[in-house]
This record gives structure tokens, sequence and C-alpha cells, in this order.
């Protein structure tokens, strides 16, 4: 990818003169869809950014919230961001999806915070296909490797397998970290005359024009050609990175900061001095380099992982050295910030960028581009039988067990995870704040393919429902916005849609969307992915406890919610497995309401167990709930009703239904199901169809990814 011809008339013109070849690179990298979001930012307003407890809202390395002390004593601070590493995880599997969470983790060190917990969020093409799998083992391995080795636990996520990601697979991680008001760090600097300090391993020629690279559509040969454009991690140093950031914290010697992502540190230091209406003077033959040789623009962009630059008031440049020594990681004083809004690089003491910083930040023009708006699935539903129906649902690889993905992690790291990976929600123990902390993380490509933008708005329900499952009120969400070639008008109008969804998903249930990450050009020669919002949502609650999701055998089977009078199809694995098409299923018109009191009811005493109902319908939620020792006798309507996966409906087991019942008066319907059983055998009574299955024969449908790899 090379700056355009438009492109570079307006860098010209602006510069009054040719860039050099340093200026062309990172103007090249700065104004590309990776970086200045050229396609999708006049997009973005539609997201509700502002609430209550925002302290940090969109437009820093991460979002922050406050969650206020069960004692009334001072806020804790979340920080949350999430990203992509799309391209570089279909190029180097293990490296690309390894190096996507060191930088997550340290986009939240940038804010001052520790980092406590990750998802990943992993799309994949047919499961049954030898590449997707070879992609989702390397994936996988890659993000427990990097991790495991910082002690960061990886939480929750969610695994999807379609036919559209063959040639372009997904991999978004977000990372979750604590802090307070006295440790909040932000990427803005601060004062004109403070130094700038790279922190880190040495720079090297890998990672060179990465956000180039992610802003362009994948080619046949990128497995080979693209290689040098993927980083190479070191998750050792990055834990020794991590360590010393709280140290430099504990001391208060930062006064901003930014991770070294893409475009490196042009990208990182030239957006720190701009946010702060400040400028730069640069010597980049003062960064510690690993390789000999390397030239101003290589030593600029290179995206070498580990990195971090610093803002330090000069009195305090000696002390951070001694610490970076004494964590065994190289600290270099490479410049300081001036009051001229210039962003000033020299190279042997000779000039290679001298720019407005502003202008290299903001300078990019957005893109005005054609859209198509998507259509509407027709109804074309297939013939099948219970027992067949449900033999392929609960068998598919995206409504199996995830246990073979989850198992890699260590998600008890840290000793704050309460509710492991496996159900709706993590949940965590704040225990600064004695509070619990809910993590919900994923999307469907299903339900965006089929309508993306009622499927969108869905995704923002089914993770809000998946915290008040565990008895948590939802507080924030990030955001990553995946979609194909938006010069396409009808792959645009797809991507139109899920933001508008998305965006209008979020805001039913009152949660303000603080950070975000947005990833296009996901395009192959098999064509353009589904549209893709993945969402992670926090919330809270007092106290670390949560009802299970798997049945006692003891109470009362419930349905709560559900407003269709007809069961409908769209989206559903039923029709992903069998074929077919049908309208996407209606959603509830009192959101807010709704996940409010299904967080009040999950704490109840009298509820036993909660699960929502997402993918795959009530059949996959009462298969997920039956254990060796627990069953359930239920009667649905029909067959369908057992696979509308329409979101915003929970599965509860209660000892009282009429205080279910009760509390959701004029709020949701409330319908018995039937009634828990002793035996481990789910019964299902669908209209004049039946089925019996033993808790041995669903962990055997449900264990095809633990048995095929």
């Amino acid at each position: 990818m090379s700056l355009s011809d438009s492109d570079h008339e307006l860098v010209t013109e602006h510069l009054g003169r040719e860039p050099t070849q340093a200026e062309t690179a990172l103007f090249e990298n700065l104004w590309s869809e990776h970086c200045a979001y050229r396609s999708s930012r006049p997009l973005l307003g539609a997201f509700e950014t502002d609430g209550e407890n925002v302290i940090v809202p969109p437009g820093d390395d991460a979002g922050v919230v406050a969650i206020p002390s069960s004692d009334g004593s001072e806020d804790t601070y979340i920080a949350m961001g999430i990203e992509s590493h799309n391209h570089p995880s279909y190029v180097d599997p293990f490296d690309g999806a390894a190096t996507g969470v060191g930088g997550i983790v340290r986009d939240i060190l940038s804010m001052g915070a520790y980092p406590i917990a990750l998802t990943d969020s992993l799309y994949f093409g047919p499961f049954e296909d030898e590449h997707p799998r070879y992609l989702f083992e390397g994936v996988v391995e890659g993000i427990s490797h990097y991790g495991n080795s910082i002690g960061v636990p990886t939480v929750a996520g969610s695994v999807a397998f379609h036919d559209e990601y063959e040639g372009n697979p997904l991999v978004n991680v977000a990372c979750v970290g604590v802090t307070d008001a006295d440790r909040l760090v932000t990427a803005e600097a601060q004062q004109a005359g403070n130094k700038l300090v790279l922190v880190g391993r040495e720079t090297g020629r890998d990672g060179m024009g990465g956000a180039s690279f992610a802003s362009e559509d994948l080619a046949e040969d990128a497995e080979t050609e693209d290689r040098p454009a993927v980083q190479v991690g070191d998750p050792y140093s990055e834990k020794l990175l991590i360590e010393c950031n709280e140290q430099l914290l504990d001391e208060d010697l930062v006064e901003s900061a930014r991770d070294l992502g893409a475009a490196g540190l042009g990208g990182a230091s030239s957006e720190l001095v701009a946010k702060g209406n400040l400028g730069a003077e640069i010597e980049l033959s003062k960064v510690h380099q690993r390789e000999p040789g390397m030239n101003g623009t290589e030593i600029l962009l290179s995206e070498s992982q580990e990195r971090m630059v610093y803002e330090i008031e000069p009195e305090n440049v000696d002390r951070v050295g001694e610490i970076a020594e004494r964590y065994d990681l190289q600290a270099s004083v490479i410049g300081e910030t001036t009051d001229d809004g210039i962003y000033h690089c020299t190279f042997e003491g000779e000039t290679v960028v001298e720019a407005d910083a502003e202008f290299l930040g903001e300078g990019a023009p957005m893109n005005d581009l054609e859209y198509v708006q998507p259509d509407q699935p027709e109804c074309d539903l297939p013939e099948f039988d219970l027992e067949t129906a449900f033999e392929a649902v609960v068998g598919s690889p995206n409504t199996a067990s995830k246990r073979w993905v989850y198992r890699q992690y260590d998600h008890e790291v840290q000793v704050r995870t309460a509710t492991p990976p496996g159900d709706d929600a993590a949940l965590l123990a704040i225990r600064e704040a004695e509070q619990g902390l809910a993590i919900s993380a994923g999307a469907d490509p299903n339900w965006t393919s089929a309508a993306p933008y009622e499927g969108a708005r869905a995704v923002g329900l089914e993770n809000a429902t998946n915290i008040a499952a565990k008895g948590a009120t939802p507080l924030a969400a990030v955001d990553c916005l995946n979609g194909g070639n938006p010069e396409k008008p009808d792959v645009y109008g797809n991507f139109k849609a899920i933001v508008d969804g998305l965006a209008d998903g979020c805001r039913d249930v009152d949660v303000p969307v603080i950070g975000g990450n947005v990833s296009l050009y996901n395009d192959s020669v098999e064509g353009p992915i589904p549209p893709t919002p993945t969402l992670t949502m926090i919330g809270t609650k007092d106290g670390y406890d949560a009802p299970s999701m798997t049945l006692s055998g003891e109470g009362t089977v419930v349905l709560v919610g559900g407003t269709d009078d007809e069961p409908a199809l769209g989206g559903s694995e039923l029709l992903a497995r069998l074929g077919g098409s049908d309208r996407f299923p209606a959603l509830p018109e009192s959101s807010g309401e709704l996940i409010e009191t299904i967080a009040a009811v999950a704490d109840f005493e009298s509820t036993l167990a909660t699960h929502d109902v997402s993918h795959g319908g009530l059949a996959v939620t009462l298969a997920e709930m039956v254990t060796h020792d627990a069953g359930a006798d239920v009667t649905v309507e029909s067959p369908l009703a057992a696979f509308d996966e329409q979101p915003g409906q929970v599965v509860v087991e209660t000892t009282d239904p009429v205080a279910v019942r009760d509390a959701f008066d004029g709020i949701a319907p409330v319908r018995k199901l039937g009634e828990a059983t002793a035996d481990g055998t789910l019964s299902i009574e669908a209209g004049d169809a039946s089925l019996a299955v033993d808790a041995t024969e669903v962990s055997e449908l449900r264990a095809v990814i633990e048995d095929e790899l």
C-alpha cells in the first residue's frame, strides 16, 4: 500500500514541499483506514458514549468507567480496550494472535491501570475444513501462550465458524484493568519541556507497515508476502513492562503515556503530543535498537512489541531509567515535548519528519462512500424432525462446548475469577470496591449475515442478558466493528447497518460504549467476511456469588422473555445447519427494564440456576444446563420453538415460580416449561414430537471440537 495521489497532493500542499521518505511512510500509515477510520468515523457518532460513570470516553488508548465502592469511599476505575489482529492472524496465527494480546494489554497500561482479564472473540471458516482448523489451533495457542505468560487470565469470549471467514479470520481481543483517580493516566501530553522516554524492548524491523497492511484486502499470497508486517512478541518482556509500569505509577513519575502499536513510535509519539496541542523534538538514532543499520523510517514505523513511550518531567528521567534497568528493560530519552505543535524528527542530526502534529493525526479526509441497504430475508423453512434437528444443532461446532479453548487459558491467575469461562458471563472479584465484575464478549455472524441491523442490535441485548443472568447490572462496553472492503456498496451498507444496530442495542440497555476499534478490508479472494460487531461488556453486582448455569434438579423450570407469537428462525443455527431463511426474531420493546429485572431475579434466594437463550435456541440452552445429576422434563409449543434464538430470553430454575412471574409482571412473559429432575435426562415434548436424551449423549454431541482436535 502507498500514499494515494490525492493524499500525496494534500500532504504536499500542507507541507509546501515534497514529503520525505519518512514523512510519506508516516502519512501512509497514520492516514490508513486502520489508524484514521476514514470510512467508519462518519458513522461512529451513532454510539452513546457518555454516562454518569464514564471517566474517559472514546478517543484514548482505552475507555475508563467508575464503579462506586460499596462503602461509599473513593471510586475504583475500570479501564477497557479492544482491538483486532485479523490480517496478522491469517498470515501467522500464533504470533498474530499473541501480539494482539500484548498490544491490548499495553493499551490498558497506558491508562495507569493493572490488567486483570482478557476476552477473545474468534471467527473462522468452516470447522470441517483443514485450513480454518489450522488457523484456529494456532490462534488459541498464541493467545494462551501470551496471556498465561504475562499472568493475565482469559475469562470470557466466543468462537464462531462460518463459511465467509474462509479467507479472512477475525481475532478480536479485549482487556480489562483496574485503577483509581490517583493513578489514572491519559495519552494526552501535559506540558512543553517534558522528556519523551521510550521504555521496553529494542526496536527491530518486525511489523513494518502493519497499519497499512491491515488496511487492504488479503491477497492470495499474503501468508508469504506479508509475513514481515506481522510483529513478533515476547510475553516475558511484557510481564516485566507491566510490573515496571506499576512502579512508575507508584512513584507518580508518569505525566502521560502511549503504547507503541499501529505505526510504531511515529504513531504513538505524534498522537501523544497532538492530543495535548503540543509538538515534539525527537532524535531517532537515540532509540535503542536490536538490528544494525536501521534507517530513520524503519525506526519510526517499526511495530516491534513490548514498548511504551512516556512523558516524564526532566527531574524524574534518571529515576525512570533506574526502574527500567531494575526490570531488565531499556529506557532511552528520545526527545522532548515542545510548544510549537510541530512534530519534528531527526536521524543522526538530519531532519526526516517536520509536520504539524495535529495534521498528522487528524488531517486525513474522511471517505464519503456509497452504500446499499441490506435486503430482508424471506421465509423459506426446511422440513425437519425434532431428533435430527437436535443432533445437528447441539452437535454443531458453533454451539458445541468450547472447553478445548478455555482449558488452555489460565483463568485463575490473580485469584479473582469467581465464575470461570463456559458460563454466560465470567465474574471477577474486584476486592478494591467489594464488587463483582461480570464480563461477556462476542457476536453471532449468523445473526448479522441474516439481518445486519437487527442482528447487531441483538448482540447488544445478548451480552447484556449474559451479564444480567449472573445477577449483575450492565455498566459499559467496548466494540470491535469488523467489515469487508467498504468501497463495495453492499459491504458498506452492511457495515453501516451493524454500526446503527449495535449503537441502538447498547442504547436500549442503557450501556455507554466507551471505546472500540474498527477493522475494515477484511476481504479476500474468497469474498468479504460477514459484518461482525464484536462487543465486550461489563457489569457490576454486590459480592462475587452468582447462580449456576446448570440445573440442580430440585426446582421448576420457567422461560422468561419472548415477544414473538410465532417462532422466527432468521439467523438461527438450525437454518445454518439445515438450510433455509426466515425473518429475524423481534426484540423486546423495554430491554432496559427486562435486563434490570433478570439481574434482580438471578439473585433471588429461590433461584437455583439461570441460563440465557441464544445460539441454538432453547434446545441448546437446556442441553447445556443438564448434568449427570440433574435433568429436565419440559414442554414447548412446536419443534420450531425449540430452535428460535430470540435474544432477551432466560431459562430460570426456581423454587418459587410465582415470585418470578410477579417480578416480570408488565415487563416480560414468564412461561412454565416443566420441572427439573434428578435423573440427568432432558425430555422435550414439542407438539406431536418428543425427544429424550441423557447427559452422556448430550456431552458426546457437544464434544465435537475436542474430539476433532
